[in-house]
């Protein structure tokens, strides 16, 4: 805590930053993609009579090319010739878009910058998201409201033991998806992708194509590997992933579905996920 937070001349926390972003935290991401990226560039060959600092055959063109190609969808041919002109424009598109364009724009230099910064920015970024007090951070790959680092482990884990099971893995990653998107949330589909995930497991370890999460329950209560308590908190969960017009329907044709009713629903199907993986897996 510094001397002024200290002494009360300064708030000690920041209100969590939701659908905004400070200067500070703006300031801070960028930093990092100076570190990792910007920093980083290597001009394509020096010639003491010409300027060397080319965009074209750099180590950086193929992302500025994918900036301009999918995420500016400019021409190509509109980039700076030099690598000080181009980086200036990045960095006052930066500062003056809007919030959620700077989390697309993070996300997007991740995602297509080289591979070998890639863990290591994430990690950096979601360490000055938690600083900032944002209410987002990387999981997966993708920047999503899950701003409790268990909720974000869970998911994460889920992924990360769902690598075996395609299915699964594909309707979790669907689920985060739509509920991240920062322009066009789709809270109904991202609670059926994720109410899929389970199933798709479910008929996985219960190796049955009909399987539902009750045979997966059955199957747990059989091994004793499922404490009645988790059993009885499952079962509730089952009501929502019957496949019979029950809970289910009643939920999915629900009109006022909210980012919490979705969030809740990610992270409860991932811990089941996660429990039933390395339950069955310890037989």
């Amino acid at each position: 805590m510094r001397f002024s937070q200290r002494l009360g001349l300064a708030p000690a926390s920041k209100v969590a930053q939701r659908e905004c972003m400070d200067d500070d935290l703006r300031s801070s991401l960028w930093s990092l993609l100076t570190l990792f990226y910007w920093d980083t560039y290597e001009p394509p060959y020096s010639d003491t009579f010409t300027r060397p600092a080319y965009v074209r055959r750099s180590n950086l063109q193929s992302l500025m090319f994918s900036l301009w190609l999918h995420f500016f969808k400019q021409p190509i041919d509109t980039i700076d010739v030099y690598w000080e002109q181009c980086h200036k424009r990045l960095r006052d598109l930066f500062f003056r878009a809007e919030w959620n364009e700077v989390y697309d724009f993070v996300e997007f230099v991740a995602e297509y910058g080289p591979e070998r910064q890639k863990d290591t920015f994430i990690e950096s970024c979601n360490s000055y998201l938690e600083t900032e007090n944002s209410a987002y951070r990387f999981v997966s790959g993708q920047i999503t409201e899950i701003t409790s680092e268990e909720e974000i482990a869970e998911v994460d884990s889920a992924l990360a033991n769902a690598s075996a099971y395609a299915g699964t893995k594909a309707h979790l990653t669907a689920a985060l998806a739509l509920l991240s998107s920062r322009t066009n949330p789709d809270y109904r589909n991202s609670i059926k992708e994720s109410i899929s995930a389970v199933e798709s497991l479910a008929k996985k370890l219960a190796k049955d194509d009909s399987g539902t999460l009750g045979s997966v329950l059955k199957a747990l209560e059989k091994s004793k590997k499922l404490h009645p308590a988790l059993k009885n908190a499952f079962s509730s969960l089952y009501g929502y992933t019957s496949d019979a017009d029950g809970i289910r329907h009643a939920l999915l044709d629900e009109p006022n579905l909210t980012k919490a009713d979705a969030r809740f629903m990610l992270i409860c199907c991932s811990a089941f996920i996660n429990y039933s993986i390395e339950a069955f897996n310890s037989e």
